[in-house]
Protein backbone atom coordinates (compact mmCIF):
# COMPACT_ATOMS: atom_id res chain seq x y z
CA UNK A 1 0.00 0.00 0.00
CA UNK A 2 1.30 3.44 -0.92
CA UNK A 3 1.26 6.40 1.45
CA UNK A 4 -2.17 8.08 1.42
CA UNK A 5 -2.61 11.36 -0.41
CA UNK A 6 -3.55 14.13 2.03
CA UNK A 7 -7.21 15.08 1.87
CA UNK A 8 -8.14 12.92 -1.10
CA UNK A 9 -11.21 10.71 -0.83
CA UNK A 10 -12.34 8.16 -3.42
CA UNK A 11 -16.03 7.96 -4.29
CA UNK A 12 -17.06 4.83 -6.19
CA UNK A 13 -20.36 5.41 -7.97
CA UNK A 14 -22.14 2.05 -7.84
CA UNK A 15 -25.83 2.87 -7.57
CA UNK A 16 -26.76 2.44 -11.23
CA UNK A 17 -29.47 0.05 -12.36
CA UNK A 18 -27.59 -1.99 -15.04
CA UNK A 19 -30.67 -1.58 -17.23
CA UNK A 20 -28.93 -2.75 -20.41
CA UNK A 21 -27.67 -6.03 -18.91
CA UNK A 22 -30.88 -8.03 -19.56
CA UNK A 23 -31.40 -8.92 -15.91
CA UNK A 24 -27.73 -9.38 -15.00
CA UNK A 25 -25.85 -6.98 -12.74
CA UNK A 26 -22.67 -5.81 -14.44
CA UNK A 27 -21.08 -4.87 -11.12
CA UNK A 28 -21.31 -8.53 -10.07
CA UNK A 29 -19.67 -9.85 -13.26
CA UNK A 30 -16.47 -11.74 -12.48
CA UNK A 31 -13.17 -10.12 -13.46
CA UNK A 32 -9.91 -11.81 -12.52
CA UNK A 33 -11.79 -14.17 -10.22
CA UNK A 34 -13.75 -11.62 -8.23
CA UNK A 35 -16.76 -9.39 -8.77
CA UNK A 36 -16.10 -6.17 -10.65
CA UNK A 37 -17.37 -4.10 -7.70
CA UNK A 38 -15.07 -5.79 -5.20
CA UNK A 39 -12.12 -5.56 -7.61
CA UNK A 40 -12.74 -1.82 -8.00
CA UNK A 41 -13.05 -1.23 -4.27
CA UNK A 42 -9.89 -3.23 -3.54
CA UNK A 43 -7.93 -1.19 -6.08
CA UNK A 44 -9.21 2.02 -4.49
CA UNK A 45 -8.25 0.89 -1.00
CA UNK A 46 -4.70 0.21 -2.19
CA UNK A 47 -4.18 3.98 -2.52
CA UNK A 48 -4.51 4.39 1.25
CA UNK A 49 -7.26 6.96 0.74
CA UNK A 50 -10.68 6.77 2.40
CA UNK A 51 -13.07 4.94 0.07
CA UNK A 52 -16.81 5.53 -0.16
CA UNK A 53 -19.24 3.50 -2.27
CA UNK A 54 -22.72 4.64 -3.28
CA UNK A 55 -25.27 1.84 -3.55
CA UNK A 56 -28.99 1.58 -4.32
CA UNK A 57 -31.21 0.21 -1.54
CA UNK A 58 -32.62 -2.57 -3.73
CA UNK A 59 -29.33 -4.35 -4.60
CA UNK A 60 -28.25 -6.24 -1.46
CA UNK A 61 -25.89 -8.43 -3.51
CA UNK A 62 -23.72 -5.40 -4.15
CA UNK A 63 -23.36 -4.75 -0.44
CA UNK A 64 -22.56 -8.44 0.05
CA UNK A 65 -19.85 -8.24 -2.62
CA UNK A 66 -18.05 -5.66 -0.46
CA UNK A 67 -18.25 -7.65 2.79
CA UNK A 68 -15.11 -7.41 4.88
CA UNK A 69 -13.62 -4.48 3.01
CA UNK A 70 -13.03 -1.24 4.98
CA UNK A 71 -15.12 0.88 2.65
CA UNK A 72 -17.88 3.22 3.74
CA UNK A 73 -21.27 2.51 2.18
CA UNK A 74 -23.71 5.25 1.19
CA UNK A 75 -27.26 4.17 0.41
CA UNK A 76 -28.80 6.41 -2.25
CA UNK A 77 -32.56 6.40 -1.79
CA UNK A 78 -33.20 8.31 -5.03
CA UNK A 79 -30.65 6.46 -7.15
CA UNK A 80 -33.24 5.96 -9.88
CA UNK A 81 -33.13 9.70 -10.66
CA UNK A 82 -29.66 9.43 -12.13
CA UNK A 83 -25.94 9.57 -11.51
CA UNK A 84 -26.11 13.02 -9.96
CA UNK A 85 -28.02 11.56 -7.00
CA UNK A 86 -25.01 9.39 -6.16
CA UNK A 87 -22.65 12.33 -6.50
CA UNK A 88 -24.75 14.49 -4.20
CA UNK A 89 -25.08 11.69 -1.65
CA UNK A 90 -21.34 11.19 -1.60
CA UNK A 91 -20.54 14.88 -1.26
CA UNK A 92 -22.97 15.14 1.65
CA UNK A 93 -20.78 12.87 3.80
CA UNK A 94 -17.24 13.43 2.48
CA UNK A 95 -15.48 16.29 4.34
CA UNK A 96 -16.12 19.56 2.49
CA UNK A 97 -12.44 20.50 2.23
CA UNK A 98 -11.46 17.19 0.59
CA UNK A 99 -10.64 16.57 -3.03
CA UNK A 100 -12.75 13.76 -4.48
CA UNK A 101 -11.67 11.12 -6.98
CA UNK A 102 -14.88 9.99 -8.66
CA UNK A 103 -14.70 6.49 -10.03
CA UNK A 104 -17.41 4.76 -12.03
CA UNK A 105 -17.79 1.21 -10.76
CA UNK A 106 -18.12 -0.37 -14.21
CA UNK A 107 -14.61 0.13 -15.60
CA UNK A 108 -13.09 -3.38 -15.60
CA UNK A 109 -9.59 -2.38 -16.70
CA UNK A 110 -8.96 0.25 -13.99
CA UNK A 111 -6.45 -1.11 -11.48
CA UNK A 112 -4.57 -0.06 -8.38
CA UNK A 113 -1.67 1.35 -10.40
CA UNK A 114 -4.05 3.60 -12.35
CA UNK A 115 -5.55 4.99 -9.16
CA UNK A 116 -2.08 5.49 -7.69
CA UNK A 117 -1.22 7.50 -10.81
CA UNK A 118 -4.28 9.70 -10.31
CA UNK A 119 -3.51 10.13 -6.61
CA UNK A 120 0.08 11.15 -7.37
CA UNK A 121 -1.17 13.68 -9.92
CA UNK A 122 -3.51 15.13 -7.31
CA UNK A 123 -0.59 15.56 -4.95
CA UNK A 124 1.36 17.39 -7.66
CA UNK A 125 -1.54 19.51 -8.94
CA UNK A 126 -4.03 19.93 -6.07
CA UNK A 127 -5.88 22.86 -7.65
CA UNK A 128 -6.66 21.26 -10.99
CA UNK A 129 -9.45 19.01 -12.19
CA UNK A 130 -7.66 15.83 -13.27
CA UNK A 131 -9.25 13.65 -15.93
CA UNK A 132 -7.95 10.25 -16.92
CA UNK A 133 -7.60 9.50 -20.62
CA UNK A 134 -6.71 6.50 -22.71
CA UNK A 135 -3.12 6.18 -23.86
CA UNK A 136 -4.25 7.88 -27.10
CA UNK A 137 -5.83 10.81 -25.27
CA UNK A 138 -9.53 9.88 -25.34
CA UNK A 139 -11.20 11.40 -22.23
CA UNK A 140 -12.46 8.88 -19.70
CA UNK A 141 -12.54 8.12 -15.98
CA UNK A 142 -11.76 8.52 -13.14
CA UNK A 143 -11.82 12.26 -12.52
CA UNK A 144 -10.38 14.09 -9.52
CA UNK A 145 -12.28 17.19 -8.40
CA UNK A 146 -10.52 19.72 -6.13
CA UNK A 147 -12.37 21.29 -3.20
CA UNK A 148 -13.20 24.49 -5.10
CA UNK A 149 -15.45 22.50 -7.47
CA UNK A 150 -17.55 20.95 -4.74
CA UNK A 151 -20.30 23.60 -4.84
CA UNK A 152 -20.87 23.03 -8.56
CA UNK A 153 -20.91 19.27 -8.07
CA UNK A 154 -23.53 19.56 -5.33
CA UNK A 155 -25.88 21.31 -7.77
CA UNK A 156 -25.79 18.61 -10.45
CA UNK A 157 -29.06 17.04 -11.59
CA UNK A 158 -30.14 14.19 -13.84
CA UNK A 159 -28.13 11.30 -15.24
CA UNK A 160 -25.25 13.06 -16.99
CA UNK A 161 -22.99 13.13 -13.96
CA UNK A 162 -20.40 15.89 -14.06
CA UNK A 163 -20.34 16.29 -17.86
CA UNK A 164 -21.64 19.87 -17.80
CA UNK A 165 -19.22 20.85 -15.06
CA UNK A 166 -16.29 19.37 -16.98
CA UNK A 167 -17.35 21.36 -20.03
CA UNK A 168 -17.71 24.65 -18.17
CA UNK A 169 -14.34 24.23 -16.44
CA UNK A 170 -12.49 22.69 -19.37
CA UNK A 171 -9.75 25.33 -19.13
CA UNK A 172 -8.77 24.02 -15.69
CA UNK A 173 -8.66 20.32 -16.64
CA UNK A 174 -5.32 18.53 -16.64
CA UNK A 175 -5.41 15.19 -18.47
CA UNK A 176 -3.65 12.12 -17.10
CA UNK A 177 -2.98 9.32 -19.59
CA UNK A 178 -3.51 5.78 -18.29
CA UNK A 179 -2.32 2.64 -20.08
CA UNK A 180 -4.20 1.33 -23.09
CA UNK A 181 -7.95 1.83 -22.82
CA UNK A 182 -8.11 1.49 -19.02
CA UNK A 183 -9.86 4.85 -18.67
CA UNK A 184 -12.39 4.28 -21.43
CA UNK A 185 -13.40 0.59 -21.37
CA UNK A 186 -17.01 0.70 -20.15
CA UNK A 187 -19.07 -2.48 -20.55
CA UNK A 188 -22.83 -1.93 -20.48
CA UNK A 189 -24.36 -4.95 -22.23
CA UNK A 190 -23.88 -8.74 -22.23
CA UNK A 191 -22.47 -8.42 -25.76
CA UNK A 192 -19.93 -5.83 -24.55
CA UNK A 193 -18.82 -8.24 -21.85
CA UNK A 194 -18.59 -11.21 -24.21
CA UNK A 195 -16.54 -9.25 -26.74
CA UNK A 196 -14.21 -7.88 -24.05
CA UNK A 197 -13.64 -11.33 -22.55
CA UNK A 198 -12.93 -12.78 -25.98
CA UNK A 199 -10.44 -9.99 -26.68
CA UNK A 200 -8.67 -9.99 -23.31
CA UNK A 201 -9.07 -13.56 -22.07
CA UNK A 202 -10.31 -12.26 -18.71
Amino acid sequence: MVAPVPNLHILILAAGASTRMLGRDKLLELVDGTTLLRKTATAALATGCPVWVTLPPDRPDRSAALAGLPVRLIMVSDAQTGLSASIRAGLAVIPPDAAVLMLLADLPEIDAADLATMAAAQRAHPGDILRATSALGQPGHPVVFPPWSRADLANLAGDEGARALLHSHRATIRTIALPGAHATTDLDTPQDWAEWRARTGR
